[in-house]
């Protein structure tokens, strides 16, 4: 009985201490849940295609996430992507947008071929321009490189 009353008592602060330091925590809620319901606009779902190269941004490979934005946010499955440096392309990128968007974000970083499979914390961001329709495109060689994440000090 004596360790149900003192678990119970542990919960119980616990509780409280969470109650009582929610103010200095952060509560993530993401709009994109229901941007139909936010906006009144219907979602659609695209389709993306990369082509292309350049070699000074793909170097011997890259790993591309898609950053989350209006008018899209990504389908779980399916937001990163790897390039080779000969611009080969595995892994998908679907999206559901209120409409289609005119650039799209990704966090990146540079990896070989060996290592592709790996995840590690990506390097900065990349903007890329979008050839508009469902089934999207983005020419890898018209991308540019934004902030590296240091700079977001």
């Amino acid at each position: 009985m004596k360790k149900i009353i003192m678990s119970l008592f542990v919960l119980f602060a616990f509780c409280v201490v969470a109650v009582a330091d929610s103010s200095a925590r952060v509560s993530i809620f993401s709009t994109s849940t229901d941007w139909g319901a936010v906006t009144g606009l219907p979602l659609y779902q695209y389709t993306g295609k990369i082509y292309g190269n350049n070699k000074d941004l793909v170097k011997k490979g890259m790993i591309l996430y898609y950053l989350d934005s209006f008018p899209c946010y990504g389908q779980t499955d399916s937001v990163r992507v790897w390039v080779s440096s000969k611009g080969k392309v595995e892994g998908d990128l679907r999206l559901v947008c209120v409409h289609s968007p005119e650039t799209i974000q990704f966090a990146y970083f540079n990896v070989d071929e060996k290592e592709k499979n790996k995840d590690k914390t990506t390097t900065g961001m990349l903007i890329c321009p979008v050839d508009k329709n469902t089934n999207f495109s983005i020419d890898i060689s018209k991308c540019s490189r934004g902030k590296n994440w240091e700079e977001y000090k």
